[in-house]
């Protein structure tokens, strides 16, 4: 596994003092946004087809950074029942497919998308009760008329095109947020769609990321570096489901920490094992949205917590001992 990290919290630098900054603390990859919700401070996918030069620029930027890129981001809601929405989110989600394939990456990570609930519907609709019956009837129209149709067609386009990792982040609000709804789209669409795991919106829906591993095995494409802290008192009152602002961190139920500020060591160890065992070998990349901390120092802390032997070299097979 190498280290990495999700560079959207250093927009605010020229990409090559970024790069040099991460370098200096011991990061070996790193995870670009290049349109969508990550933003475009350090590429942005449309412009750069545009020009082209600029993709010659940016790749010799990372070459001369002495890191490597491990995946372009570009998450953003491509079914949105708002046309010219869903629209501009799959422009760049291609354009995010292409880049990728001019720089010879392999993996795109993004969300699923949420559409309505019907062809007249203005905003997405997550639906999550099994009760009254009118959610199923929602669900049932919105993966068959909407997302498998679209993810078949996006998902044969990224293999076209040398991409044949889409990772979706597991996440609430999008219509894949757990390992059910994940390999659910994995058997519709192909094995191009996986996982980018990210212990952190796990957490707060109560599943164990550990688990989750275990039952994703094989699917797992990407991973980001986040935790979650849950306020026992308030979740006790108004449960996991309470939608107060991010910026009431107080009263919340619960919120993103910097990794080892929600969850101790004991369980990222067991996490990055389970990886180890489900064969993942790819990047640990940090995801920093941590409200208590500044955008570096969530960074460095959380560069030194998993540098602290956390997580795994690859083995080579040989046990001396069996």
């Amino acid at each position: 596994m190498k280290l990495g990290v999700l560079t959207v919290p250093l927009g605010g630098m020229p990409l090559k003092d970024a790069l040099a900054y991460l370098k200096g603390l011991g990061v070996q990859q790193v995870e670009i946004g290049c349109g969508g919700t990550p933003g475009t401070a350090h590429a942005d996918a449309v412009d750069m087809l545009a020009h082209p030069e600029k993709i010659d620029a940016f790749a010799q930027t990372l070459a001369d950074s002495g890191l490597t890129l491990a995946a372009l981001a570009c998450h953003g809601n491509p079914v949105h029942p708002n046309r010219e929405i869903a629209d501009g989110y799959h422009r760049q989600f291609e354009a995010a497919i292409l880049l990728a394939e001019k720089l010879g990456v392999r993996t795109v990570v993004g969300f699923s998308g949420c559409p309505g609930d019907c062809e007249e519907s203005k905003y997405p609709n997550w639906p999550v009760a099994t009760w009254p019956d009118d959610f199923e009837k929602i669900r049932q129209w919105q993966w068959n008329e909407k997302l498998i149709p679209y993810w078949k067609k996006t998902a044969a386009f990224a293999e076209a095109h040398g991409v044949d990792q889409i990772a979706f982040e597991l996440h609430p609000g999008f219509s894949v947020y757990n390992p059910e709804t994940l390999l659910r789209m994995r058997e519709a669409v192909g094995p191009v769609i996986g996982a980018n795991v990210d212990p952190s919106h796990l957490f707060w829906q109560g599943i164990d990321p550990v688990a989750a591993i275990r039952e994703l095995k094989g699917a797992i494409y990407h991973f980001h570096a986040k935790d979650t802290a849950i306020d026992s008192r308030n979740t006790a009152v108004n449960g996991v489901l309470s939608t107060l602002p991010f910026g009431q961190i107080a009263e919340r139920s619960w919120v993103f920490r910097t990794v080892g500020y929600g969850h101790d060591e004991s369980v990222w160890r067991a996490i990055f094992s389970e990886l180890a065992k489900v064969g993942y070998d790819g990047v640990i990349s940090i995801e920093h949205e941590d409200g208590l901390m500044t955008d570096k120092e969530g960074l460095e802390k959380a560069v030194a917590f998993l540098k602290r032997e956390i997580i795994f070299d690859r083995r080579d097979g040989n046990m001396f001992w069996a």
